[in-house]
């Protein structure tokens, strides 16, 4: 009657370990990680096309990461989609003259948002609203205006032509 019991008790415990593992990997590769605290200052941007961006996407500069984008919504008066970010409080010194930008990682990742530093003496803070945004690069629009380009190039060079 123990070896059951122990068996039980083991299967159990390997049981619980395996969600426990399971929780720790969605939370690190969704990356928004888990965070117990929230000593964040909140701002805002507008974009023309934010692309594919999704709540939760990264916002960094130089590379690093310095909070997540925590939420969309479309801006019926302006027609705009507006990004509220949630950055660390520790990064506090951002100047007031960057300007944002949506990237993608690579050429099937995902897209960030990145900010390009100025050099204002006075910074961000909470509730501002960042002015100098620049939307995303829509990989399609790219290979359209490509495509019709050299499409308009070569019957450019036909209509040239003497017969």
């Amino acid at each position: 009657m123990k070896q059951t019991s122990a068996t039980e008790l083991g299967t159990g415990l390997f049981v619980v370990l395996g969600f426990a593992a399971l929780f720790f990997m969605a939370t690190q590769i969704s990356s928004r990680g888990l965070t117990l605290r929230d000593d964040n200052y909140r701002l805002t941007a507008t974009f023309d096309n934010i692309g594919g961006l999704k709540v939760g996407a990264p916002v960094s500069i130089g590379g690093v990461t310095i909070g997540r984008v925590e939420s969309i919504e479309y801006d019926s008066k302006l027609y705009k989609a507006v990004a509220h970010l949630a950055i660390e409080a520790r990064y506090d010194h951002i100047p007031n003259d960057s300007d944002l930008a949506i990237y993608t990682a690579g050429l099937l990742g995902g897209q960030y948002v990145g900010f390009t530093p100025g050099g204002a003496e006075t910074y961000y803070k909470n509730g501002d609203r960042i002015e100098m945004t620049q939307s995303a690069v829509i990989l399609e629009n790219l290979i359209s205006k490509f495509l019709f380009d050299k499409a308009g190039d070569g019957a450019k060079k036909t209509q040239g032509a003497t017969p």
